[in-house]
């Protein structure tokens, strides 16, 4: 089963083109409530505080799942769990890569979580997309987002290899403290992004 998540911060409505379908689950963190009302979408369940968006204006039918204040995971965090125990098997966050940079991390680290329990994810606000793989391939449609971007998570990826982009690598290390594969650009209908060993952030990102 698929979930979508709604979280706070920017997004860009008009470039968005993941919308849930059928049964999937939609999912809101706070604040990515009044996001997935912009973008026209019901909600199943919302997730927080609710110091960022009123209970009150929350829609009839809608489960709440009230928290603290103070907690330790984020809301965000709090809506994967929900959506894993609701059998959630591949989930997509929608918003979280603006606004506080802690919390942007936050929201990147996500990925890296739901990879190592095997459900597929991702994260995009309209103007990015991120994808987080690790010793493995990942095939990247040529679409509307123009650059595409690697960025180490482990202190040395091994045997990174990019084809089809304006600039090829061939098993080559990238460094976490020396990101220098940014800003690449997919010349054919899809680009192929491969690791052996170590995991990364592949970047789609739009000219904003």
């Amino acid at each position: 089963m698929r979930a979508f998540i709604y979280v706070g911060g920017s997004i860009y409505p008009e470039n968005i083109t993941e919308h849930p379908k059928g049964e999937d689950l939609r999912i809101a963190a706070d604040g990515g409530y009044a996001n997935a009302k912009r973008l026209g979408e019901r909600i199943d369940i919302a997730v927080g505080d609710f110091d960022s968006f009123a209970k009150q204006k929350i829609d009839e039918g809608v489960e709440l799942v009230e928290l603290p204040a103070e907690k330790d995971l984020t809301d965000s965090q709090v809506c994967v769990e929900t959506a894993i125990s609701r059998g959630a098997d591949e989930i997509i966050i929608i918003g979280g890569l603006s606004g506080r940079l802690d919390h942007t991390l936050a929201n990147l680290s996500v990925l890296q979580d739901l990879h190592a329990r095997h459900i597929h994810g991702y994260i995009t606000d309209g103007n990015n997309r991120a994808h987080y793989i690790k010793a493995t391939s990942h095939l990247v449609a040529r679409s509307a987002y123009k650059y595409l971007s690697l960025i180490a998570v482990d202190e040395t990826c091994k045997g990174v290899s990019i084809k089809g982009c304006k600039y090829e690598l061939k098993n080559q290390p990238v460094h976490r403290r020396l990101q220098f594969a940014v800003s690449n650009e997919i010349t054919g209908n899809c680009a192929l992004v491969s690791v052996k060993k170590g995991g990364l952030y592949v970047i789609e990102s739009r000219e904003q």
